[in-house]
């Protein structure tokens, strides 16, 4: 027991939050006795809870977003021959013993810092107000890192103070759950109706945890519906809980979750954009003319495509994104560019003009070639399909198809994550490895500044309002939200259903991490990733089919309920306090490379 609180309590409070520390006395005199005590107190011992949003970053191919991402039925592993983890995490399947330890630890790290942070806000005297929009942040970001952690790994231990207790045997889903629900319910009482994105870029308000309330509670009270035991969680049966018991002895029901939904949507000041587009970063300002897909367009609302993010401006849409900045390097740093765009840019092209508009990458989550034709039986006409999935193909110039080293290549790239790159006339190649180096010129802790693994730092949107406004309509089994997300994307009317919710979830929010979420909660993931058995995909260049490994997708589904391989070292180190996820403890859960 000593061990594991060294690794998830002392050892991270000593290198935590080093940067104002609040864990011991600094030089300035500050510890948790009487720090903070202004609002400019609060944001500094409040960067420290946000700094673990890229810490993870360093490492995006071991976190839950990016596992979320591959997972799914909508994309596949890709990669190189030797991208084993890429791979593994589409299959269900465990690579290495540690393969995600990094993740493990940085979150629980994360989680400390909000520990810390609450208790010493719970002690010290300030402006009221400051008081709760502090409290509400380090709440929020508590119940995030655990929701990514509980979502990953499922059972996980429970912390809530600066020192960890004694048994940190996980306790049970509701009560981990009914944590992360408490969390948000009070960070959302607690913070001032203030909408912060446009005076506080970054910093989450009490609107960004109605939201991530709303996503939790559907989770949940769908996911567990059944029970807790790997046969309720891979039953097909879907009766969501409509109330959920919190630790503090209080209850939340379905109707609370909407109130807060329907404040989210009403009060909050967050919109949907123009156009969906204008979302993603392809349409900035100084690639967008030069892009075939977006050269001249007119968008949905009657004007020109226009990155909602030009020249530092904030969007309406994105409530909370993890930002990036121009000081990454390979020291220290790296996790302030974007790693999954490196991680999801295209691979195995020999020139800027074979990909353009996209970066070179490491070809991580191909789009599964069923997602597109469940796209287009289900919304022939959608523009969303061909604004987030570029077929290269019949689109780019010149692409190689498959590369000479890709594996599950499919030739379909998403177009929200990856390297976005503009043409520049001063430079010999005659393009700039990111459209940030032309929109942010100089200041780039990197020699030479033009360097396509590190410049990469548009904002990574983790929750935009279409999200809200489709959580909005699946909590009150009606259309409106639906429609308004259809319209934007010029599309008609739908009446409510189930199917119909989940269908307009899937193509507005693809690549955004929801979809495995989804099908996980409506207990029908099994069958949804066969679908992924048999489609064409070209590996090392060479035509062939996704066949089954390691029992296949279903199977792989079924052992463990979409749950991941907790890392050796922390079983090892619990002695006895965690106990590995089923479906990992023997030899056929173990990819070995491809069969």
């Amino acid at each position: 027991m000593k061990k594991i609180t060294y690794i998830l309590t002392t050892a991270l409070m000593m290198g935590g939050l080093a940067s104002c520390d609040l864990d011991s006395e600094s030089l300035y005199e500050k510890d948790t006795s009487n720090f903070p005590q202004t609002a400019d107190d609060a944001a500094q011992v409040l960067a420290g809870i946000y700094q673990n949003l890229n810490a993870v970053n360093a490492y995006p191919q071991e976190t839950y977003h990016y596992a979320a991402l591959l997972a799914s039925d909508d994309m596949l592993g890709g990669g190189g021959e030797n991208d084993k983890l890429m791979q593994s995490l589409d299959l269900l399947c465990n690579y290495g013993t540690n393969a995600t330890n990094d993740f493990y630890n940085a979150r629980y790290e994360g989680i400390n810092r909000a520990n810390t942070v609450i208790d010493a806000l719970n002690t010290v005297t300030m402006d009221e107000t400051d008081k709760a929009q502090a409290m509400g942040e380090a709440l929020f970001l508590r119940a995030y890192y655990y929701y990514e952690l509980s979502s990953m790994y499922g059972r996980v231990p429970l912390i809530t103070t600066p020192t960890a207790p004694e048994d940190l045997t996980p306790p049970a889903a509701s009560v981990i759950w009914g944590q992360i629900l408490q969390d948000l319910r009070d960070a959302s009482d607690m913070m001032p109706s203030v909408r912060t994105s446009d005076t506080r870029a970054g910093h989450v308000d009490k609107y960004c945890a109605e939201a991530l309330l709303g996503r939790c509670w559907l989770y949940y009270t769908g996911m567990y519906c059944n029970g807790e035991e790997l046969a309720d969680l891979i039953s097909t049966n879907y009766s969501p809980l409509t109330s959920v018991a919190l630790p503090d002895g209080s209850t939340l029901t379905k109707q609370d979750v909407i109130n807060y939904i329907d404040d989210c949507v009403n009060n909050s000041g967050y919109r949907l954009l123009g156009d969906f587009r204008n979302n993603w970063a392809y349409t900035n300002k100084y690639t967008v003319d030069d892009y075939s897909y977006t050269a001249g367009v007119t968008g949905v609302d009657g004007n020109p495509l226009a990155y909602a993010e030009n020249d530092n401006a904030t969007s309406p849409e994105s409530m909370f994104a993890v930002k990036f900045n121009k000081a990454a390097s390979w020291q220290t740093t790296i996790g302030y560019c974007s790693g999954y765009a490196l991680h999801f840019g295209i691979r195995g092209q020999e020139s800027f003009a074979s990909r353009f508009p996209w970066g070179e990458g490491w070809g991580a989550g191909p789009v599964a070639p069923n997602m597109i034709s469940d796209w287009k039986a289900a919304e022939p006409n959608d523009l969303r399909r061909d604004a987030s999935v570029e077929d290269c193909v019949n689109t780019l110039a010149s692409y190689r198809f498959g590369g000479d080293t890709n594996m599950q290549e499919t030739a379909l790239h998403q177009k929200k994550i990856g390297v976005v790159t503009a043409k520049n006339s001063e430079l010999e190649v005659g393009y700039s490895v990111s459209f940030e180096q032309i929109m942010y010129p100089g200041g780039w802790s990197i020699a030479g500044s033009e360097n396509f693994q590190l410049c990469s730092i548009h904002d990574m949107i983790m929750i935009r309002f279409a999200e809200v406004l489709l959580m909005q309509s699946e909590l009150k089994e009606d259309a409106t939200g639906m429609n308004q997300v259809r319209a934007r994307a010029g599309l008609s009317a739908k009446a409510y259903s189930l199917d119909n919710i989940l269908n307009e979830r899937r193509w507005e929010l693809a690549f955004e991490g929801m979809r495995w979420m989804d099908m996980r909660r409506t207990h029908r993931a099994a069958a949804l990733l066969e679908k992924q058995t048999g489609v064409t995909i070209h590996n090392q260049g060479n035509e062939t089919t996704n066949t089954a490994q390691n029992g296949g997708y279903a199977a792989r589904f079924n052992a463990t309920a979409g749950f991941f391989k907790i890392p050796e070292t922390q079983i090892t180190l619990s002695e006895g306090t965690l106990t590995q996820n089923a479906g990992y403890t023997g030899a056929t859960a173990d990819y070995n490379g491809w069969n």
